[in-house]
């Protein structure tokens, strides 16, 4: 979980830029807009064939 605690004077637009930097991180955005529409297992599995593909062979 993510936590931000202001530091001195700070002023909430700069807490919350900390947060988002914070959230980008973490990859939550990637999280919930994976989790935002169900996938099917299929749809699922020919996702990471094309991204281990792109990657190419580990040596």
């Amino acid at each position: 979980m993510v936590r931000v605690k202001a530091r001195g004077n700070e002023t909430v637009e700069q807490m919350l830029r900390r947060l988002k930097k914070m959230c980008e991180k973490e990859g939550l955005n990637r999280d919930i807009k994976r989790n935002s529409y169900y996938e099917k297992p299929s749809e699922r599995k020919r996702r990471r064939q094309r991204k281990s593909q792109r990657r190419g062979p580990e040596e």
